[in-house]
């Protein structure tokens, strides 16, 4: 059990919290990597007559207050889940209905096995245990020589690692709408502090948590993700006891953004299906 030494309004300050939404049912949603809680914005209007959403920003992300930053906290997806429960608990909130994306789904993950009283079900929007490659059992799309060279890149030149980065995430779209906002959002967030998430988000190994999940968990796949294939959603659906894939007919690692209505029918179906057993 996480104890938390900050009060719970300093808490919601910290991860800049927000509640919107007219339904009793609550609902956390949970940004990736160099993103901020504006990403579920094509999500939420779908949302909000059925749940009371809780939408924040990681410590170091987005407007989040980094006055009481730990880089050694921040160093690993543990620190995250940590903010994870510190929220639920400073608003008091149980039976949650936790949607992440991309490492969020890990972080959502960890924090439902640290504290299970929390939460009812788990969403996994495009998500990956390791990006890595563990050969020959796990394929996790990348070796790790490559993805330590990606960071490298974020010393050696920012805004070049920022460009290469969203467009690969991203994925083909008829418009750079988006790339192009989240490679300012990458750009945006100090390399203080995104540098250390970016460590724990490429270079960490949570296999071993997925089958303590104890969960109703669904996860949802694009179909054609550079970052997190197919391949690597299926492999989850076998560990996690209680699971569920969705594969959606899509391009790009951010579901909830290029291709939110699909996210939400999943959803829907997901939540009455597990509710109704």
């Amino acid at each position: 059990m996480t104890v938390s030494k900050h009060s719970s309004e300093a808490i919601l300050k910290r991860n800049n919290v927000h509640i919107i939404g007219h339904g009793s049912r609550p609902l956390v949603l949970a940004h990736g990597f160099g993103c901020d809680q504006k990403m579920w914005r094509f999500l939420t209007p779908l949302l909000e007559s059925d749940f009371r959403i809780i939408l924040f920003d990681y410590t170091g992300s987005g407007k989040s207050d980094v006055s009481n930053y730990d880089k050694a906290r921040y160093s690993k997806l543990q620190g995250y889940a940590e903010d994870v429960i510190e929220i639920c608990d400073a608003l008091a909130v149980s039976d949650v209905v936790f949607v992440g994306h991309s490492v969020s789904s890990i972080i959502g993950i960890l924090a439902a096995n640290n504290r299970p009283d929390l939460f009812a079900q788990l969403v996994l929007v495009c998500p990956s245990p390791s990006f890595m490659n563990f050969e020959p059992e796990y394929r996790g799309g990348f070796e790790r020589e490559d993805l330590e060279e990606l960071l490298s890149l974020m010393d050696k030149n920012y805004i070049g690692w920022a460009n290469y980065l969203a467009p690969l995430v991203i994925g083909t779209q008829p418009n750079e709408e988006f790339t192009k906002e989240l490679s300012d959002s990458f750009c945006s967030t100090d390399p203080n502090y995104l540098k250390p998430f970016a460590r724990a988000t490429f270079l960490s190994d949570h296999r071993a948590d997925l089958s303590k999940t104890k969960h109703s968990t669904l996860i949802l796949q694009s179909e054609r993700d550079t970052l997190a294939s197919v391949e690597v959603g299926h492999y989850m659906a076998t560990q996690i006891p209680s699971s569920k894939i969705d594969v959606i007919d899509a391009t790009g690692h951010c579901l909830h953004m290029t291709d939110p209505n699909s996210v939400y029918d999943s959803m829907s179906r997901f939540i009455a299906e597990t509710e109704a057993k």
